[in-house]
This record gives structure tokens, sequence and C-alpha cells, in this order.
């Protein structure tokens, strides 16, 4: 009798299982969160020895770490879990030298690490009335804020992934300098920000809305520019040329506004910053900011005009008509040139808008905000569909859905990882994409 040899596991699986086990130790984003509060305490470079968690009902740990005054170490206790909603809550910090932080020294921390109250939480004592007990209804009422926190991101996500996909929809090709496109955007849309708020007018939507136009228009004219030095003279070539020049352009573009504005970030003045709660239980509430839904609106009023546009005009018939068959349309009249670089345009225009959302949104524009966006969007059109405007907007949509939900309920060190996995996995099982189609060009 033949006995049967073990069963091994699929390395897929066993790569499941090491993601998962190494986020059963320390929390990721807890460990970022205090290590960033360690120049409060010492100055100098710092340099972590070791991080370890700590026992108790509360998740805890200790940072180990040297600098020029010698070893030392930093103990800080958070309000939840991975899967909880107060994960993000710092409730105790400890030092070697000062032990536990007094109620008055923890809150001149909170001040001094610049974090809301929400990320960087106060004792009951410093931060007001104890909070009512968590309900059933708190998991839901989470879930809820994820999906309106996902929204805003997949707006960014789906105005790009538009700009992809229109100019790979007509020529076959990918255009990686469009996420630089949308760093200009952003730029730009911080500096009229603070031009506006010098004069006294940053409350006034009309003024923003000025802005939010000359942003576009300016940046539809840069992909106009792209198209006509750049891309027109490589578009009889049949190799990779072009995407060799769009990665030029890219760090071209990154350079140079490294060099005509510095390397520093830009974190304009919110715009529309009320906030609205929805829901609530007590212990967690469900709120919304004015300046979400009129990105929501914005984003929504954009896709209902390229629509429009596509179905309605001269120039949707002739993009239309270039994305079945560039040749049969040259033959009946079609001015390729001319509908290649209106593409360009309009996609450089929606590239922008996607940097005012990330400007006016979320702050902290720099030369190098539109490489990584720029990558995950193109992400988006892949599952979308590549090639489909519909499948764009899933597309980002869908990838908005998957990073927020992973960084709420997840380490958010991995949500790289989780959002070019699922390219990956579409790739594999899904070249076309969710709306995609075939292509019979040899692209």
């Amino acid at each position: 009798m033949h006995r049967r040899p073990p069963r091994l596991f699929p390395p897929f699986l066993l790569l499941v299982a090491a993601l998962l086990l190494t986020g059963c130790g320390v929390d990721g984003d807890q460990a970022a969160l205090c290590r960033k509060l360690i120049p409060a305490f010492d100055s100098g470079p710092v340099t972590i020895l070791g991080t370890e968690a700590l026992g108790g009902d509360e998740p805890a740990l200790r940072l180990t770490y040297r600098t020029d005054s010698g070893t030392h170490w930093i103990a800080c206790r958070f309000g939840g879990r991975f899967f909880e909603s107060r994960r993000h809550e710092l409730v105790m910090v400890a030092t070697d030298r000062m032990g536990r932080l007094r109620p008055m020294q923890f809150t001149m921390l909170r001040i001094w690490a610049g974090l809301p109250a929400a990320r960087l939480g106060l004792p009951p004592e410093v931060g007001g009335p104890e909070r009512a007990p968590p309900t059933d209804w708190a998991p839901l009422l989470f879930f809820l804020q994820q999906v309106i926190n996902a929204a805003t991101v997949a707006c960014v996500y789906g105005l790009l992934a538009l700009g992809y996909t229109l100019v790979y929809g007509i020529l076959g090709q990918i255009n990686l300098a469009m996420g630089e496109l949308t760093m200009i955007g952003a730029m730009l849309t911080a500096m009229g920000a603070a031009a506006l708020g010098m004069a006294g007018l940053g409350g006034l939507p009309l003024a923003v809305l000025g802005v939010f136009a000359t942003v576009m228009a300016f940046t539809a004219v840069q992909g106009w520019t792209m198209d006509r030095l750049v891309f027109r003279r490589l578009r009889r070539t049949h190799n990779h040329t072009p995407l060799i020049a769009a990665v030029g352009l890219s760090i071209a573009y990154q350079e140079g506004m490294r060099l005509l504005h510095g390397a520093r970030d830009w974190w304009p003045a919110p715009f529309l910053a009320d906030r609205h709660e929805l829901l609530s239980d007590g212990a967690f509430t469900v709120t919304a900011l004015t300046s979400q839904a009129v990105i929501l609106l914005m984003t929504g009023g954009l896709y209902a005009l390229l629509w429009a546009v596509m179905q309605r005009t001269t120039y949707g018939r002739a993009h239309r008509a270039c994305a079945d068959d560039v040749g049969a349309a040259e033959l009946v009249g079609v001015d390729i040139d001319r509908t290649v670089a209106t593409t360009f345009a309009v996609g450089g225009a929606l590239a922008a808008a996607a940097g005012a959302v990330i400007a006016l949104y979320y702050g902290g524009v720099n030369f190098y905000t539109g490489y990584l966006i720029g990558f995950k969007a193109l992400a988006a059109a892949v599952v979308g569909g590549i090639g489909s405007v519909p499948g764009a907007m899933l597309g980002g949509a869908l990838l908005g859905l998957v990073e927020t939900f992973w960084s709420a309920y997840f380490a958010i060190a991995y949500k790289d990882i989780v959002a070019f996995g699922l390219l990956t996995l579409f790739l594999i099982y899904r070249p076309d994409g969710l709306m995609g189609r075939s292509r019979g060009r040899g692209d």
C-alpha cells in the first residue's frame, strides 16, 4: 500500500499567509505615527533599533532608537487594532526619561505634532466629555464613512484615467507623461489658491472656479504642445520610441518644475471645508465636507460633458472613427493630426482637473505628485478597460474603493501593493479589463 505524499500549499497561498502574518504583530501605521513623535523629545538624526508590541487590552508598541544623546525608547498606546475605527487614535505616550506624559504635556504634544484630534486623540479629562461607548451600528457607520472617503479618491483616479484612455483609444499608445500634467495642474491650482488667499478672494466660489478653468486651459495647451512637438513626429514609428519619449517627457516636467519652484510642498488653504454630520450613533459620526460634494458634482459634470462631446460633436465622431480604424478614417477625410492633437488637449484638461482636486482637497503637492498618481490612474484605466470611457470611470471607482477600504481596515503600508496587485491580476485573467474590447491593430 502506497502512502500518499503530503500536499504542499500553493505558492500564492503561502504569499497571502506571509502578508497576513506580517500584520499580526505591530501595526505599521501606528509605528509610523509613533516614530513621528520622536523629534519632540530628541533632536538630531534618529536610528530605529527595534519595534516591539506591548501587552494590554489596548494595542501598544515601543520603539527603541538611538540619537546623539544615546539610546532611548518611546511607547505609544492606541485606541484600536487593525480592524477597528480607532486604530489611529493615540491615547497615551511614555518615554524612558519622562515616564507617562501628563494631560497637559499630552496636549502640548498634540499641538506640536499638528495632527487633528481624530488622529491624535486626547484623554477624556483633556478632550472634553467622554465619548459614548460604541454601539452595534458603529461598524456600519464606519463603513459608510469609508465609502464617502473613497468617492473623492475615485474622482482623482477616474479623471486621470479618462486622459489615458482617450489617448490610447485613438493611438493604441500609453502616454506616461499624463501624470506630470496632473502635477502641473496641482501646482498651478495651489499657486492660484495662494494668490486668491492673499487677495482676500479665497472664499468666493466664482474666483476658485476661475482658477479651475484657467488651470485646465493651460494644461490643455500643454497636452496639445506635447503632441505637436513630440508625438506627431513619432506617429508613424512601429516600435517603443513613443513610450520612451513619454518617459523622457515625464522626467523633464518633473525636473523643470523642481528647478523653477523648488522641492518644497505647497499647502493651499482648504476649499469649502465646512463639515456636515450625516449620521451618528453617539460614538461614531459619519461626516462629509462641502468640498467633497463639489468634487463629485464637478467630476460628474465633466464626465457628462465629455460624453456629450464624444457623441454629439464632429470631434467625437472623428475620435470614434480613428479608434475603430485610423487608416479608414483618413481615407474618408478625417483630419488625423487635428483629432489626435485635440485628444491630447482634452486629456490634459482632465488631468488638470484631477490635479486641482489633489491640491484643494488633499494639499501637500510638489514636483513629484504626479508620478505615483499617474501609475495608479493607469492601473484604473487598465482595470476598467483602457480605451473605454465608461470603463475609465469604473476602474477609478474600483481602485478608489479598494485603496480606501484597505487603508481603513488593514495596514496602510500595503495599499500600493494591493493596487498594483489588482492590476497584475487583471492583466493575467482579464487583459481587456471590465469594459474593454480586444484590439486588432497589434497593440
